[in-house]
């Protein structure tokens, strides 16, 4: 039954999250609500390891989560559906892309998307950085917002706008310091 339900859950997620990896954080939120596969917080680490490991994130992120779930037969179950949709449609619309190609309506489509877009990365955005920099539980100003995390946010934001260094860099710094300090 868990593995019907991570293809279902991953199969509709590759269906609806339009964007990338990122559009698909909503949907994990909400399979996180739904079953108890892995919690909110945990999320935040399955999105940290996906995000720092070779590959698409969307991707990452279905095969850390069928694993955990469900061992190797449920990351490659939760992988297989989350790209399913994407490659049924495509090979669909490569079959019909010549004869549509100029078509107002497809163009028109295309054009409305944008937003949608921008607006799931939006929420993906804030959703994943805010329990990460504020913890609303805390009762003074020192606690609600997490300084450490805040100022390596600051320090890195500050190397990668100075500095420009490949990004494996200040992945590194951050996976280094966050052990030391321990957050």
């Amino acid at each position: 039954m868990t593995y019907l339900l991570l293809f279902w859950e991953f199969f509709k997620t590759g269906l609806f999250a339009v964007g990338g990896g990122l559009a698909t954080i909503p949907f994990l939120m909400d399979m996180a609500e739904k079953y108890p596969w892995f919690t909110t917080a945990e999320l935040s680490n399955m999105i940290a390891v996906s995000e720092s490991t070779p590959g698409p994130i969307g991707i990452n992120m279905a095969t850390y989560v069928g694993f955990t779930t469900a061992g190797p037969l449920g990351s490659v179950i939760a992988t297989t559906a989350l790209v399913l949709p994407s490659l049924v449609i495509i090979m669909i619309i490569a079959g019909f892309l010549n004869k549509f190609r100029e078509n107002a309506l497809v163009k028109d489509t295309f054009y409305v998307l944008r937003p949608a877009v921008i607006g799931m990365l939006f929420v993906s955005l804030t959703s994943m950085i805010s329990p990460l920099l504020v913890n609303f539980a805390g009762t003074s100003i020192l606690e609600v917002f997490n300084i450490k995390a805040l100022l390596l946010f600051a320090v890195l934001l500050f190397g990668i706008l100075k500095f420009k260094k490949h990004p494996i860099v200040y992945i590194a710094i951050g996976a280094v310091v966050g052990i030391i300090f321990k957050f």
